[in-house]
């Protein structure tokens, strides 16, 4: 039920329509006023509350549950009879320090006509948003100086439902309605552009919320406990609210403050605390740590019903247990497997809300990463020609094999380490004359992936890696847009460059040799591994555009050429060559620039990982959106097995406490090393994910790698059953001594 209209039952409604059938003078203010009086609705100050009682009695009329009477229209009290025009602010350019300013006033607006007009004036004329309209209660200001005027702020109501918002409170539906009062929204903040002085951002920030809060419980009564804003990260990066201390919390939706529109775009929420006891006085419940890996990466899943949740947390669990096992085996019981199939056919669930808390938790992982982040997209599909019946399927080969197509975008660090998911795409495929859209859309929907990442994390370098088939010229062009991440393909095509009769191959293999590299090529069926030596060449090149987009005009972008010198007996000559948006002035930076590359490689071990491991082509559910939605949790599953993999390789050294839980490490160590007893410390992570790898068939020799992923994904599903018989019967007791 919408908020407040929980007040009025069955005798009030009852009574307001008699009321307006009796009395057809009354005017609509007179109504709500009177409501308030029956109802004892009233704000903090003591008043009838008419505004929000006026909110109501319309929804109620728009409900069909009462008919007010007609509006009155009112000519607006000024000396024109109409709204006077909204004039530029200009003033002259400022620079020096926070002293330099003198005393900074924060002058209110509210009730002078004059003052608001000029707050309008400068927010119109600065502000991306504009001046508004603020919604609910609202204070604004205009901020003097000895200088003159610095900018202006505004403060309204704060928004009735933010999910990320509300689950960092810990509120609930009834603790949200009785303490909504006490949380306020920064709506509007603006320096003014010719005002230049460090740190002056924060400084207002701080000294506008001391402000507000006084003047707040002054008119409407109620002193503030939380202070919220939204940055939109198209536009700012929110550097002055975290100078301010204040919080990041998360990500809004982007439908709006009327909740009817889908398309405008997500914003940072950033909150400030004004007391040490906020959520207590707020009737929040400080949030409990989840209880593992997988309750923290559904965390916050769009599933929005707690009884999905709750399911999609037990099936991850269940798939994680027991990876390659078919959906019978993994639910444990006839009710579990029925309360699976009934999940998966669930038309609230799909594959976006279940990845959704997924791609948020990769999020975080990036903004604690250090370096370089590769976003790598890459095409695979499934075979499910098994399931005659199912619906949902089309041809994913020249053969018909009835399937879907899958197009993932992985997010790695440049050695390698899976950080996790940021897009997925899932489609069934239909004739060529069928299709709305091309399926080349899905290279610029998973860089659209990438830039709202980068949007999220503005101080990283986001690059988007794609194989030949992203060699697509309208993918460069979204890559020359402001505020994009970069972009590294490798060429499919000869393109023509511009002003010159060659094409981009015989350019680069004209350009000076910068130098050579060895790679050590892998063993593959009927070819030995090998070390080859390759040449290093690079340059700058403008492509010039196909015929059917001359009007967009050439693309300026940095190509990396790496070519084997001599043909090999056996098999292909290496050769590579690469796009990229990041600039190359150096042999180690086109080094660097192949080397990242070469990080695509890992997406295919996932692809790997995620049908051999997961054995997700034996899911047998009977129509494409159920497959789709179970799809979602087994590439959950698979990320963790391969990020374990890396991980244990990468950064060996660490405690195998940073990744498995106590009963975990505690388990292996006793089985593994047949000592009936655990270790009596945890040990590396390097050493725990051989151990693991050793329970799935890995043989540690000298002359062998590091454990892959297929020992790994074995291994975890026995430390699963070791690990949960160590549960059940507990730690055995101490050797004696």
């Amino acid at each position: 039920m919408p908020r407040n209209l929980g007040r009025f039952d069955h005798t009030t409604i009852e009574w307001i329509n008699t009321t307006t059938a009796t009395r057809p003078e009354l005017s609509r203010h007179q109504l709500a006023v009177e409501t308030c009086q029956r109802l004892g609705w009233q704000t903090g100050r003591g008043v009838p509350a008419t505004a929000s009682c006026s909110l109501a009695l319309r929804k109620l009329e728009k409900y069909g549950l009462i008919k007010l009477p007609r509006p009155r229209i009112t000519r607006r009290n000024n000396s024109a009879g109409k709204e006077q025009p909204v004039q530029p602010y200009h003033r002259p350019v400022f620079n020096g320090t926070i002293q330099d300013l003198g005393r900074v006033k924060f002058i209110m607006v509210n009730g002078d006509r004059d003052k608001r007009f000029l707050w309008e004036s400068l927010m119109n004329s600065f502000h991306p948003h504009g001046s508004g309209p603020l919604c609910g209660a609202r204070i604004q200001y205009i901020i003097e100086s000895d200088q003159g005027i610095l900018g202006a702020t505004g403060f309204s109501s704060a928004a009735y439902r933010l999910r990320d918002r509300d689950r960092w409170i810990g509120w609930e539906d009834h603790a949200r309605d009785c303490h909504l009062g006490q949380v306020i929204n920064n709506s509007r903040f603006l320096i003014l552009p010719q005002v230049r002085v460090p740190n002056l951002a924060s400084f207002l920030l701080a000294r506008s919320v001391k402000t507000v809060c006084h003047d707040w419980q002054e008119i409407y009564g109620q002193r503030p406990v939380l202070v919220e804003t939204f940055v939109d990260p198209a536009h700012h990066r929110g550097t002055c609210y975290l100078a301010a201390n204040w919080q990041r919390i998360g990500r809004t939706s982007g439908r709006g403050r009327r909740d009817n529109n889908d398309d405008l775009a997500p914003k940072e929420i950033f909150a400030l605390p004004l007391t040490a006891d906020w959520r207590g006085r707020l009737g929040g419940r400080e949030p409990s740590p989840p209880r593992d890996w997988i309750e923290a990466e559904l965390a916050n899943s769009g599933l929005g019903d707690k009884r999905l949740h709750r399911r999609a947390i037990r099936l991850c669990r269940e798939f994680y247990a027991n990876p390659q096992a078919l959906l019978p085996q993994a639910c444990k019981g006839e009710a579990a497997l029925k309360g699976a199939y009934r999940f998966f056919r669930n038309q609230r669930v799909d594959m976006a809300s279940i990845l959704q808390g997924h791609y948020q938790a990769t999020t975080e992982r990036i903004r604690r990463h250090r370096g370089v982040v590769l976003a790598v997209q890459d095409t695979t599909s499934l075979n499910y020609n098994a399931i005659r019946s199912a619906q949902g399927l089309g041809p994913i080969d020249a053969k018909k094999t009835q399937g879907l197509l899958v197009h993932d975008t992985m997010a790695f660090t440049d050695q390698g380490v899976p950080l996790g998911l940021i897009d997925v795409q899932a489609w069934a495929r239909v004739k060529k004359e069928s299709r709305k859209v091309p399926e080349s859309i899905k290279w610029l929907h998973s860089f659209g992936a990438a830039g709202t990442l980068q949007q999220a994390c503005p101080n990283k370098k986001i690059v988007s890696v794609g194989d030949r088939e992203a060699d697509y010229y309208q993918l460069f062009l979204e890559a020359q847009q402001p505020a994009s991440p970069d972009l590294l393909v490798r060429v499919q095509h000869a393109r023509p460059l511009v002003d010159s009769e060659e094409n981009l191959w015989t350019h680069m293999a004209d350009c000076p040799l910068a130098g050579t590299q060895e790679v050590r090529v892998p063993a593959k069926a009927g070819r030995k591994a090998r070390v080859a030596r390759l040449e290093i060449r690079f340059d700058q090149v403008a492509l010039a555009p196909p015929k059917s987009q001359a009007k967009n005009g050439p693309v300026t972008l940095w190509a990396v050429s790496a070519r084997e010198r001599k043909k090999p007996a056996r098999g292909k000559r290496l050769e590579w060559l690469l796009l990229t948006t990041v600039a190359v002035n150096s042999f180690e930076e086109a080094c660097e620039r192949l080397n990242w590359y070469g990080v695509r490689w890992g997406i295919e071990v996932y692809h790997r990982t995620l049908k051999s491991g997961c054995r997700i082509e034996d899911r047998l559910l009977r129509h494409g959106d159920a497959i789709k939605s179970c799809l979602a949790l087994d590439m959950i599953v698979a990320w963790r097995v391969y990020f374990l993999t890396k991980q244990g390789r990468e950064t060996p050294d660490w405690s195998c406490t940073e990744l498995l839980e106590e009963a975990e490490w505690k388990a292996l160590t006793a089985y593994v090393d047949n000592a009936g007893s655990p270790a009596d410390y945890p040990p590396t992570l390097g050493e725990a994910m051989v151990m693991i790898a050793r329970l799935g068939g890995y043989m540690p020799r000298s002359s062998k790698g590091p454990p892959g992923t297929t020992t790994t994904w074995r291994g975890l599903v026995a430390l699963g059953w070791l690990s949960g018989a160590w549960k059940a019967f507990g730690q055995p007791p101490p050797k004696p001594g």
